[in-house]
């Protein structure tokens, strides 16, 4: 394990990495639930934790590892068995623990997992919580203090059915979709032996995909981030939509009947118009980040609401919405954040909404998001060395400035890192696709010549 001088180990999402490797070891892992402990018995709080894991391969040995660390410390552990990021936020707080962990690395790559703290209020931890803890680990790990073992855990279904009533009840029960068609793309995650029981209390015909897991291929060629399987199979069972979840089903992404693509700005636009037809959206706004549509932005100014941007990730969107008031807020991601319904993002709690729109409104998913005209836009990925500023890598700053003096007032530029995966992100957005491909183009091949890994 790296020294004290090492970043922080949470980044926007937890801690990430590879399986077995720093800062996923045994030894940093049983060290996380031993400082977590130590954090947690330092507060007048519950000195129970519930732990939720999603179906990669190594979520179970993670988690065990963990739990280990945390009975140590003296925390009483109650294990959720597989789960969805979500349903251990709504767990959090439910059973009264003082934290909330789940093992899952969302809509990575198998070989990859992550631990996600949630507070006793269902809400991510603090950065200040973050900090101690990270101080402590790195204390410990350098003491040689650390001596790994695991717990052996016994799930309790009955959590897991506890999250499936409180699905039903936040969205309803007295509407319901005779006749319709559902497929749904599990992404072999989290939700695979979840999703088929909550959707099945509404009347529709639900088919699922990508739902029988096996440890090694969650979010592999499916789910949310890979929607052709989805669009395939919309098209040939002629269903009404489609619904794609993530490996911890924290994000929807939708296919209307046509196969065309309703992201999260699409949600929040349907949603948006219909709550404020109810009274019931607060704050005069919506939250979105930087990477939201000008298109959205766009067409709720013409509704007379505000599009408030956050940094990505929804707890910079949920942070924004506490701030102003709103209600309502997501990513293009498919992160839906109803506040005062769940503490974070939730795939399914987002699909049974978007259905409960069309049980109320009728028609088609392609006529909830009529009235949204998206700006052609597109988002490059190009993996590199190590994140330098990027305002000390002078090809990059001079791709960008030429890109944004071509697009002038018309488009939009954004160049970051992720904070989850050693990889700098180019978002161009502009009225035309054609300047929208060749700025990117010039974006890709500077960072591509300044960073790019071998």
């Amino acid at each position: 394990m790296a020294n004290s001088n090492q970043k922080d180990l949470f980044g926007t999402d937890g801690i990430r990495g590879v399986a077995g490797e720093p800062p996923l070891d045994p030894a940093t892992i049983f060290a996380v639930g031993l400082a977590l402990g130590h954090n947690l018995g330092a507060k007048p709080a519950s000195r129970r934790v519930v732990l939720g894991e999603d179906t990669r391969e190594s979520s179970r040995w993670i988690a065990e590892t963990l739990a280990a660390g945390l009975r140590q410390a003296e925390i009483e552990v109650v294990a959720a068995g597989v789960i969805t990021t979500p349903g251990l936020a709504f767990l959090t707080t439910s059973e009264r623990c003082g934290a909330g962990v789940m093992i899952s690395a969302s809509h990575n790559p198998y070989r990859d997992n992550g631990i996600k703290v949630f507070a006793s209020t269902g809400f991510k931890l603090p950065e200040e919580d973050e900090r101690a803890v990270t101080r402590e680990i790195y204390r410990m790990l350098e003491g040689g203090e650390i001596r790994p073992a695991r717990l052996p855990l016994q799930p309790d279904s009955a959590l897991v059915r506890h999250y499936e009533a409180f699905l039903r009840k936040a969205a309803g029960t007295s509407w319901k979709l005779p006749g319709r068609k559902l497929v749904v793309d599990c992404a072999n995650g989290a939700a695979s032996a979840l999703a088929p029981d909550v959707f099945s209390h509404y009347g529709m015909q639900v088919q699922t995909l990508s739902n029988q897991p096996d440890g090694r291929n969650i979010n592999l060629d499916c789910g949310s981030l890979h929607l052709e399987k989805l669009q395939r199979a919309v098209l040939e069972a002629k269903a009404d939509l489609g619904a794609a979840l993530d490996g911890d089903a924290d994000r929807a992404l939708f296919v209307a009947a046509d196969g065309r693509i309703v992201d999260g700005d699409g949600v929040l636009w349907a949603a948006s118009r219909s709550m404020q037809r109810g009274g019931t959206l607060t704050g005069g706004a919506v939250v979105g980040t930087v990477m939201t549509n000008l298109g959205l932005e766009l067409a709720l100014a013409g509704e007379g609401l505000k599009l408030l941007r956050a940094p990505v990730g929804d707890k910079y969107v949920l942070e924004e919405m506490q701030r102003s008031g709103a209600n309502l807020g997501g990513e293009p991601s498919g992160h839906i954040i109803f506040r005062g319904l769940a503490t974070t993002g939730d795939g399914l709690l987002t699909a049974l909404m978007v259905l409960r729109l069309l049980a109320e409104q009728g028609g088609s998913l392609a006529e909830l998001v009529d009235g949204l005209e998206v700006f052609p836009q597109t988002i490059r990925n190009v993996r590199v060395r190590e994140k330098t500023p990027l305002d000390q890598l002078p090809q990059v700053s001079a791709a960008i400035e030429a890109g944004q003096k071509r697009l002038g007032t018309s488009g939009r530029i954004l160049v970051r890192y992720s904070g989850t995966e050693r990889l700098a992100r180019v978002m161009v957005e502009a009225a035309s696709a054609d300047d929208v491909d060749q700025v990117a183009a010039g974006i890709v091949h500077a960072l591509e010549e300044s960073l790019a890994a071998k």
